[in-house]
């Protein structure tokens, strides 16, 4: 080669020579920089990828390339049979994060021209659609008188529970709430959701009262609207590891729920299938339930109409010929 020649860096060269944590770490850079994804979904990317890659360290697999049907059939029986640190199994549902996380990777590797297996020859597990649970407003009203008031925890869980059901809030966008967001003035404030989408959200005269007490309770000036409340603390942590998480959240309506002695099993979920099935029934368009709710698709909204329409199963009764 002569000194006049040019020399090509190849970027793509080099992804193949990486080690697999590199490899990944890559990938989850991308997903930051260039997908602009949340940190929340990194987070869970960062998780689901890091166990497979400790999983491929210990049965010497290096790099992605080296990931063939076989590799995953096999990873997929580990995560079948994979035990928490609680004793529990990973539902069909988790395990299929897992498997999404994988393809999505490796989709990813392909267009980067990594020579890796190609990612639609990976199935994903076949789940059971989740059942819409939602409570009715007398059990919505039973559910808020549930915690103890008197105490700083049970002011901030009324909170919690209000806010959930004036709302509409996913549980992942309750607990990344930060107090400069929420204005209690305007009753009204911004929250990023899926697909990094931001929509407004309202909050009721009931839900201001409760979040203002709570919040008039608390002497630090963390960021965090819904901490933990534990002694210990460390106060250059400016409250980050004191923010309730999203587990912590759902113990919580459980716990409650057993309190009101409600027939069913409900999740903070459950109470945004009820904030959306009571604007419903009380008139609200599906379009603007949607913009509430923040489904990027009306398809999804609209799995709430067969549920705030009881006058479409008395119309039925009456008409059908073998009512």
């Amino acid at each position: 080669m002569s000194h006049n020649d040019e020399v090509i860096h190849n970027p793509m060269s080099e992804l193949t020579s990486l080690p697999l944590q590199r490899q990944i770490m890559e990938y989850l850079e991308h997903l930051e920089v260039e997908r602009n994804l949340s940190r929340l979904t990194i987070r869970d990317y960062t998780l689901y990828l890091g166990r497979f890659a400790t999983w491929c360290e210990g049965h010497g697999i290096k790099q992605m390339q080296q990931v063939n049907q076989e590799t995953v059939k096999k990873y997929r029986l580990y995560l079948a049979r994979f035990v928490t640190d609680q004793g529990e199994n990973l539902s069909v549902r988790t395990q299929s994060y897992y498997i999404i996380a994988l393809r999505a990777f490796l989709k990813w590797l392909t267009k980067v021209d990594v020579p890796v297996m190609a990612p639609e020859k990976i199935d994903l597990p076949k789940i059971t659609p989740n059942q819409m649970t939602f409570i009715t407003p007398d059990q919505v009203n039973v559910l808020m008188q549930m915690p103890d008031v008197s105490t700083i925890q049970g002011s901030r869980d009324r909170a919690m529970l209000e806010l959930l059901f004036s709302t509409g809030l996913r549980v992942s966008e309750l607990v990344s709430l930060d107090r400069e967001q929420v204005n209690l003035q305007t009753q009204e404030f911004g929250v990023m959701g899926k697909g990094r989408r931001i929509r407004v959200v309202f909050i009721s005269d009931v839900a201001v009262h409760w979040l203002d007490q709570y919040l008039r309770q608390r002497t630090d000036d963390w960021a965090p609207v819904f901490i933990r409340h534990a002694k210990g603390v460390d106060p250059t942590d400016e409250g980050e590891k004191m923010r309730l998480s999203t587990r912590s959240v759902q113990r919580k309506v459980e716990r409650y729920r057993k309190m009101a002695h409600l027939p069913m099993k409900i999740t903070p979920h459950s109470i945004r299938h009820s904030f959306a099935t009571d604007l419903l029934r009380n008139g609200a368009g599906l379009r603007d339930v949607q913009e509430m709710l923040g489904h990027k698709n009306i398809a999804t909204t609209q799995i709430y109409t067969h549920v705030t329409k009881p006058e479409l199963k008395r119309v039925h009764e009456k008409f059908h010929s073998r009512g």
